[in-house]
């Protein structure tokens, strides 16, 4: 898993506390504001001010424009709004703010300066004098809103050479965050640095009753992951106990909500009570981010941003994490270190500052893990007890790598976690950061954790592979954790059909991920069935979808559903004779079998158009590149014959989707040769195979010609001497049929014109079998010679055009000029192995080309080089 800070990783970004955030009542409307900076908004107690109707219209605009990265997928601007060169809304937006306008005006016009700077029309090559006023703006007192799409304009821009600003003598911390989200947003080190100095600084003097800290504890985040130096050792080990003391100590009284007894009274202050429960009931313990309320306090906001921040600032401040202060920049913040340690809690000096926090943020998770066990009167807290639950696991699972101790605490726990999780399949995804202790820990404590792995990896992608999210942490645990597995990863490859339903389901997202994590589970006892279920993965697409159509009934589903169209396909899943095919795709574990799939393509070829199964099919060719690269450096002689038949097999039993075949096709031809030369002697040793798929009905010409091209290449005695001549006459006789049935059949609708690699190539290797065995020599003479006729008349037969035909009756005129010669052509065709070790006649300088065109000059009868 990686780490990371649970805010947004942009500050001044709308969300408050990450993925906390949303989790309390009104809490959000009330007393947060919406720029933030990353943390929170408004003084102590909440009251932060509600914006005005076109205030919150212009907001969500500019939210929209800013978090949406893909260009091409932005809600388009108004209409009012014109992208391109003109630099006009910009101009406009930006000159009223120069000119003191802080109005719902200067707002509008601003913008569309903010879709422009999204879409990429701003930027260095168009500063503008009017942008300079932008940077100018952000540091003075004009409204939050046109401070928020001020920061969000120059953020688009960033990195900028042009843009110049400081934070160096701002004050307010709202301020102040808007500001740092953009620096950092530029990315230059030093600027990162000074900026962290300068939010420590705010930090060291803010009075009990000053502004909030809600907007700079993000930025310091922020900071220390991009800079780990930043922070001096000191300044580290003050936040680090401040950390702790909001964790543990926040208030567990709501906040004092202000209210007006009427028109004629005074405001009055109405306490709300305790903190409750996600279940309602009143909290005895102390406060975290599931404790819920009307109104929060500032130290109840800070709690919760501490705990957003928590488990990256526990690695990034881990000993040696940061570097090591000059003595000079020491002595210059020991005066401002001391405000810091004097607003600590007396009881934090009980342990040093890296074990105080560490020992709260234990208390903490433990805590969490109670609250989870709450029945949540909201959907959105229960959301919010998963999203916890995955945040305290690994936070426990930081404390327990950087501190032993807390290993044997925690154990217990999460054993007991586990086995109330696994009964829920609501709380799935919390399961991925308890199998992860356990491979971190698990050898450690003495724990077998096959049983977590097992029910990990069999049945939660059988049963939630449609879930994109869980579907994408899965694969990114598999990844993250593979040097972890050790001798458990055979329960990793053993489970590939099961990984394969989130392949297949998920496909274009996660296709990358599996070309990376192929390697890994390519085992040379289960490469023959993955590259079956690899070649079947269109037809898994399919059934996995009849699986979740067959569970909803006929009026659930909507009028567009295949299966309403052609309800033989669910009747066939239901088909106790079909069952067997179906248990065979879907399997969970790799079962030593293969099966033929040929009965189900057909039940399943109304689904074939589905997108889903076509982008599934699209991304099949690169996941096979993979495998072959993967299975190449593990393959012996065994397995390369092994799957060099199962490409000739399946090279005409596939899945019917759109392209597909033809995809497939190009990789397989490519893979082939590869094969024969990890292991020549498959040729001979295959011969009855080979003969017959030549001999036998074919589709495409790609597999055809890569098979003819190895037959050629490794059908000799240099390669196995096991190899005869009545063999070499074989795949004569069988070539020279091949080759006048590709050239002499006329071209129709189910036989296409063939392409004029595969006649070369067949001319090429029956002159390699002729000069191997010199008795078939005046045979394939002859047949060269009708090849150069036919050739010089291309609209008879099925031969290709004018100019594919041209390169057939050169290569046919070379090769007859080269048998003239037989020495000559055994050795171009069968070197030595001395000769064929530097393979010189495969350079381009020296390919076989140049030498018959060579050869082909010293026998024309012009050069009277030869006699007769």
């Amino acid at each position: 898993m990686r780490h990371g800070t649970l805010h947004v990783t942009r500050p001044g970004s709308r969300r408050c506390c990450g993925l906390f955030s949303r989790s309390r009542q009104r809490a959000e409307c009330e007393g947060c504001s919406p720029d933030c900076g990353g943390g929170g908004g408004g003084g102590g107690g909440g009251g932060g001010r509600m914006f005005t109707t076109g205030a919150e219209s212009l907001l969500l605009q500019a939210s929209l424009q800013v978090r949406t990265g893909n260009p091409s997928r932005r809600p388009g601007p108004p209409a009012h709004v014109v992208l391109g060169p003109s630099p006009q809304p910009h101009s406009l937006g930006t000159c009223r703010l120069s000119q003191g306008d802080q109005g719902r005006g200067a707002g509008e016009a601003l913008y569309p300066g903010l879709c422009a700077a999204a879409e990429g029309g701003l930027g260095s090559r168009r500063p503008g004098r009017p942008a300079e006023a932008l940077p100018h703006r952000l540091g003075h007192k004009i409204q939050q809103e046109l401070q928020l799409l001020c920061a969000a304009v120059l953020r688009e821009m960033a990195p900028s050479d042009s843009l110049s600003l400081s934070c160096d003598h701002i004050q307010n911390t709202r301020q102040l965050g808007l500001v740092a989200s953009v620096l950092l947003a530029q990315g230059d080190q030093q600027q990162v640095r000074s900026l962290g100095q300068r939010v420590l600084k705010v930090l060291e003097s803010r009075q009990p009753e000053g502004p909030s800290l809600r907007h700079l504890l993000p930025v310091v985040s922020k900071v220390t992951s991009l800079a780990p130096d930043a922070l001096h050792e000191e300044q580290t080990r003050a936040l680090s106990k401040r950390l702790g003391d909001w964790l543990r100590y926040a208030s567990v009284q709501q906040g004092v909500a202000h209210s007006s007894g009427g028109f004629f009274s005074t405001p009055r202050a109405r306490q709300l009570g305790p903190v409750t429960e996600v279940d309602g009931a009143v909290a005895t313990d102390f406060f975290t981010v599931l404790s819920t309320g009307q109104r929060f306090t500032e130290d109840q906001w800070l709690n919760v941003q501490a705990f957003s921040m928590l488990r990256a600032w526990l690695l990034d401040s881990e000993p040696g994490a940061s570097g090591a202060p000059d003595a000079d920049d020491k002595s210059e913040l020991e005066g401002s270190t001391r405000s810091v340690l004097s607003a600590t809690s007396t009881a934090s000096h009980l342990l040093p500052p890296q074990e105080w926090l560490r020992e709260k943020a234990f208390e903490y998770c433990q805590r969490l893990l109670e609250q989870s066990n709450r029945r949540a009167l909201r959907k959105a807290d229960s959301d919010l007890q998963k999203a916890c639950l995955v945040e305290a696991v690994l936070v426990l699972d930081v404390l327990c790598r950087q501190d032993p101790s807390f290993l044997y605490r925690t154990l217990s726990c999460l054993k007991a976690l586990h086995t109330r999780l696994r009964g829920d399949p609501a709380w799935v995804r919390a399961l991925l950061p308890v199998a992860q202790f356990f491979l971190h820990h698990g050898e450690a404590a003495a724990v077998d954790a096959e049983a977590v792995y097992q029910h990990l990896f069999t049945r939660i992608p059988a049963e939630h592979f449609h879930s994109p999210m869980l579907a994408f942490e899965f694969v990114q645990f598999c990844r993250d954790s593979l040097p972890l597995f050790g001798r458990n990863l055979g329960v990793l490859r053993t489970s590939f059909p099961n990984l394969f339903k989130f392949l297949a389901w998920n496909s274009p997202p996660l296709t990358s991920d599996f070309v990376a994590l192929l390697p890994s589970l390519v085992d040379a006892g289960t490469a023959v069935e993955m590259l079956h279920l690899l070649l079947d993965l269109p037809c898994l697409t399919a059934a996995l979808d009849l699986q979740l159509r067959s569970l909803q009934a006929a009026s659930e589903r909507p009028p567009w559903d295949i299966s309403i169209r052609a309800p033989g396909c669910l009747e066939a899943f239901r088909d106790s004779q079909a069952q067997g095919l179906f248990q065979h795709l879907l399997r969970a574990q790799a079962s030593g079998t293969v099966e033929r799939l040929t009965p189900l393509y057909r039940l399943l070829q109304p689904l074939a158009g589905c997108a889903r199964v076509v982008q599934c099919a699209e991304a099949v060719p690169t996941l096979l590149r993979a495998f072959f690269s993967a299975v190449t450096q593990i393959a012996d002689g065994a397995l390369a014959s092994q799957l060099a038949l199962l490409l000739l097999e399946r090279s005409d039993s596939l899945y019917q989707v759109p392209g597909y075949e033809a995809g497939v096709h190009r990789v397989l031809s490519s893979q082939f040769p590869a094969l024969c030369k990890l292991h020549p002697p498959l040729v001979v040793e295959h011969a009855k195979e080979l003969l017959e798929f030549v001999g036998g009905p074919r589709g495409g010409g790609h597999v055809l010609t890569s098979v003819v091209w190895a037959i050629g290449e490794y059908l000799s005695v240099s390669w196995d001497r096991r190899c005869t001549v009545e063999q070499i006459n074989n795949f004569f006789e069988a070539l020279e049929a091949l080759l006048f049935e590709v050239t002499q059949s006329r071209p129709s609708t189910t036989l296409p014109k063939c392409p004029p690699q595969v006649i070369t190539v067949l001319m090429t290797t029956l002159t390699k079998l002729a000069s191997r065995s010199q008795d078939l020599i005046p045979r394939v003479s002859l047949l060269l010679s009708k090849m150069r006729s036919l050739a010089q008349s291309p609209a008879t037969g099925s031969m290709p055009g004018e100019e594919d035909a041209g390169a057939v009756r050169t290569r046919a005129t070379e090769l007859l000029n080269l048998l003239k010669m037989p020495s000559v052509a055994q050795f171009v065709f069968t070197p030595s192995v001395e000769v064929s070790e530097p393979r010189y006649h495969r350079d381009t300088n020296t390919a076989l080309p140049l030498v018959l065109r060579t050869v082909s000059r010293l026998v024309e009868r012009e050069a009277g080089l030869l006699p007769g």
